[in-house]
């Protein structure tokens, strides 16, 4: 009674189910990877937004490339903000998912050298070939206090980084290209300011990243691999269901061939 397993389309079923389970257990692992990962990164920023602020010039140099190990790392810069070179970032989004643009001011740090400030988040411009209205930096020499980032790039963050942009507009926050602007060299990466904060709360600081939220990948995880324990008893469900089915009409053809009794 099972030799209807051999027909053709049985035969393609049990294919696919043959495909499905490992697919299944395959995307199972890799929301899995993805929850570990999660979890990991949470402890990173945890450990490095809670350390002790370091100068930014004992973790960076010019031409130096953040390692992970370092991102969101709390860092401390003195010097003067260079408010002729500052320009903004197009296309970011404020706390509340509003368009706007990023202010980013070089800070000619005290004892030589300079470092990008992402100093947070104002409306762009009605027109966008204009400049936006940036309220000024603290004037003077002043101590900032954020967390060191790693630049920018295209591959990394997926922004295309146009070319024939107004004057003072970028696409991506990266200290290479703006070293190449100012004429002289900038340390690796940028600090996003948190300290101090403007009077007036613009421009608006970055929030600090999540390091708490773990995701729904470990509901995914499991959840794949209960449809891949799944597929398999579903497929006896359905080669029981066609055996009853198959008998039931067998013993119904029987019973219509057997000859009705003779009358007196």
């Amino acid at each position: 009674m099972y030799r209807f397993l051999l027909t053709r389309q049985w035969v393609i079923l049990a294919l696919l189910v043959l495909v499905m389970i490992p697919t299944m257990v395959e995307l199972g692992f890799w929301q899995l990877h993805r929850h570990e990962h999660r979890v990991e990164q949470n402890a990173l920023i945890t450990r490095n937004l809670e350390a002790d602020p370091a100068p930014v010039t004992r973790l960076t140099s010019p031409g130096h490339t953040v390692p992970r190990s370092d991102y969101w790392r709390a860092v401390t810069a003195t010097g003067t903000f260079d408010t002729e070179h500052e320009v903004v970032v197009r296309r970011r989004t404020s706390q509340d998912e509003r368009i706007g643009v990023l202010v980013l001011t070089p800070l000619d740090l005290k004892g030589g050298g300079t470092v990008l400030v992402n100093r947070g988040w104002v409306p762009a411009a009605d027109d966008q070939q204009a400049f936006p209205k940036v309220p000024a930096p603290p004037r003077g020499e002043v101590t900032v206090k954020g967390r060191l980032k790693t630049d920018e790039t295209t591959s990394a963050s997926g922004i295309k980084d146009l070319q024939g942009l107004p004057d003072r507009q970028v696409m991506l926050i990266n200290s290479a290209q703006q070293a190449h602007l100012l004429g002289r060299p900038v340390l690796g990466g940028y600090v996003e300011l948190t300290a101090p904060e403007p009077a007036d709360g613009s421009p608006e600081t970055i929030a600090a990243p999540d390091d708490s939220s773990i995701g729904p990948h470990m509901a995914y995880a499991v959840q794949w691999w209960l449809f891949a324990a799944g597929v398999p008893v579903g497929w006896v469900v359905l080669v029981r269901r066609e055996k009853r089915d198959r008998e039931q009409a067998a013993e119904e053809a029987a019973t219509a061939e057997q000859p009705e009794p003779a009358t007196a």
